[in-house]
């Protein structure tokens, strides 16, 4: 893809390290974007050798460790995705449409209301002739690939050491090598920066021209930013225009009604959120594109001769057209991504058939926020896993934690000059021996020893299903499975086609139907009230006047989202025909929760 517009109003996220590793390879060709994430190389370069030997492409290994190995990988697998995206476009274009051929696929998978897709039935209404084949051969020329993106979490960026234990130079931190893979790769599509603001690599994205205007203002690739308010927007997006980068898009996450890490906001829900960048939207890239601009001429290189394009996108618990829809025509968001449910979609994702086969006979219940991660974020986890499974069982043999081979998170120096993450088994060994000589009472104790034990492996368990799925054997054999869904996951309980994934998106059928499911809305709120619960007990008996007023904040915002829904109800009811009493119910029942959540007196200051 090359900046053109995608037919589709929705994308696939990235879904941990191997679940979308080669969505593109499945959907691209069909006009569907998705997000590739590259933090993770050795599984990139085994995922390089799969497809090769699929494709009949030459293989020629990138050996580890080697001159700038990691960007060289990701660069030869980004570059083998776009030459392989090219292919099968090629393919497609060159297949006369007539119901059931690959090329009226692309187009039976467009929205309803779709310009292509109505001159397609047009097409198809059409006698056989001169005119039709011209009016055909049109109609093929206008079929374009979704966008491969490419995501990095910003926070992974650990530094890294050669054999003799000596620190590498910045460039070669996991998050810097990881960017300037995409950066010199083929790829004319977005970087998706996530989890937050990392000031070495915003420096080092203006050294490469590609993210520039050229002489004629355009782009050649370009950045997104994950973020969960408008704030987190308006911050980042005013230090990359303060270097000459331009946001292209701001694409917004629940806090917490998403997979994945958990980032929750300060109790903003994702209602009021939406309607402030529907305020703001235009103020902002107007501001962003004057500061761009000054900071290019400063740096006596070419602006933009016209305000680029900046895509609003929302995602994040959607899961009938119906909110799909409403977010697109009431809040003017772009488009939508569609995560979790895509893993009930053979394919367009890697999930081993064992854990799909959980996921399709799991409860609610099996989905909880947990504190697995490394990174020490929230983490939505699957409680069926085998992840989950091995966690448990290595406790039970007195061995907890993972040998620790990749080193991806790896952020602690506790114990260590050398940082060691806090799900190895080096680690979680050397902590509770520790704890065990504080002389905490037995219940105490154990507390802090289940907390330690609780990290898992992510670097091994969120690559391993798209390494079964290719019939391949997992490095080191360890296949156990971390899969991250999101809440609502839970109200899927279907193996379906692509087509009908996509019909259900676009309301041509729906896959929910008879599903006891709260609306999205609600969904998060309940989610927050939860949250919000569980930090009034972990603070109750040591509260500071700084986390009190965190905690005031954060009930105030949960109570002006509940506002802001009970005023969108008569909307609501006009546009989607919602249940606005189910809604009105559930949001009354919230409000008067969090109205009755006591705030902890703080403690004297001594």
């Amino acid at each position: 893809m090359n900046g053109q517009p995608t037919p589709q109003t929705f994308h696939i996220p990235v879904m941990g390290l191997g679940y979308t590793i080669d969505t593109p390879l499945k959907v691209a060709h069909l006009g569907i974007s998705s997000v590739v994430s590259i933090i993770e190389d050795e599984l990139i370069e085994r995922m390089r050798e799969h497809h090769c030997e699929q494709a009949g492409e030459p293989y020629e290994p990138i050996p580890k460790p080697g001159p700038d190995h990691r960007a060289r990988r990701i660069t030869a697998y980004l570059d083998l995705l776009q030459r392989l995206v090219d292919r099968n476009m090629e393919r497609l274009r060159a297949t006369p449409i007539t119901r059931g051929s690959a090329s009226a696929r692309y187009f039976d998978l467009l929205p309803g209301n779709s310009p292509l897709r109505q001159r397609y039935l047009q097409v198809l209404a059409m006698p056989r002739g001169t005119e039709r084949d011209r009016t055909e051969a049109a109609l093929r020329e206008t079929m374009v690939p979704g966008a491969i993106d490419v995501n990095i979490m910003a926070k992974i960026d650990p530094v890294n050491y050669d054999r003799d234990g000596i620190a590498l130079p910045p460039e070669y931190c996991d998050a810097m090598a990881s960017f300037r893979g995409f950066a010199n790769s083929s790829l004319r599509t977005s970087l998706v920066l996530s989890a937050g603001y990392n000031p070495r690599l915003y420096a080092y994205i203006p050294q490469f021209d590609d993210f520039l205007p050229d002489a004629h203002g355009q782009l050649r690739k370009r950045i997104t930013l994950k973020v969960s308010d408008l704030r987190s927007a308006q911050v980042q997006g005013r230090l990359l225009a303060k270097k000459g980068v331009w946001v292209s898009e701001f694409r917004i996450e629940s806090g917490l009604n998403c997979g994945g890490h958990a980032f929750a906001t300060d109790g903003l829900l994702m209602g009021p959120i939406l309607d402030a960048f529907r305020s703001e939207r235009e103020a902002l890239a107007e501001e962003l594109w004057h500061s761009c601009n000054m900071a290019l001429a400063a740096a006596g290189k070419p602006g933009f001769t016209q305000r680029p394009a900046q895509r609003i996108t929302a995602q994040g618990g959607i899961g009938t057209a119906a909110e799909d829809l409403f977010l697109r025509e009431y809040y003017g968001v772009d488009g939508t991504g569609w995560g979790s449910p895509f893993l009930f979609v053979p394919e367009a994702t890697n999930v081993d058939p064992a854990t799909l086969d959980q996921l399709l006979h799991a409860r609610p219940q099996d989905y909880f926020l947990s504190h697995a991660s490394p990174l020490g974020v929230p983490f939505h986890n699957f409680r069926p896993s085998s992840s989950e499974a091995q966690r448990k069982a290595r406790i039970a043999k007195n061995r907890p934690g993972s040998a620790c081979y990749k080193e991806f998170l790896r952020n602690n120096t506790e114990f260590t000059e050398i940082p060691i993450c806090t799900a190895s088994r080096q680690y979680q060994h050397l902590k509770i021996k520790q704890l065990k000589t504080l002389g905490l009472d037995p219940d105490t104790l154990q507390h802090e020893i289940d907390a330690v034990t609780e990290k898992d492996c992510l670097c091994e368990g969120l690559g391993a299903a798209a390494i079964l799925n290719a019939g391949r054997t997992p490095a080191h054999k360890l296949e156990a499975v971390a899969i991250c869904p999101g809440p609502n996951a839970a109200y899927f309980h279907k193996k379906v086609t692509l087509q009908t994934m996509v019909d259900h998106i676009h309301g041509r059928t729906n896959l929910l139907a008879g599903a006891d499911r709260p609306h999205m809305f609600v969904k998060e709120l309940s989610l927050y009230v939860d949250y919000l619960r569980g930090e009034l007990k972990r603070v109750a008996a040591e509260a500071n006047a700084k986390q009190q007023r965190r905690l005031a904040a954060f009930r105030s915002n949960l109570l002006d989202g509940v506002q802001h829904y009970t005023d969108l109800l008569p909307v609501l009811q006009e546009r989607i025909a919602a249940d606005v009493q189910r809604m009105r119910t559930d949001l009354e029942r919230y409000a008067a929760e969090i109205k009755a959540m006591a705030l902890p007196e703080p403690l004297p200051v001594a």
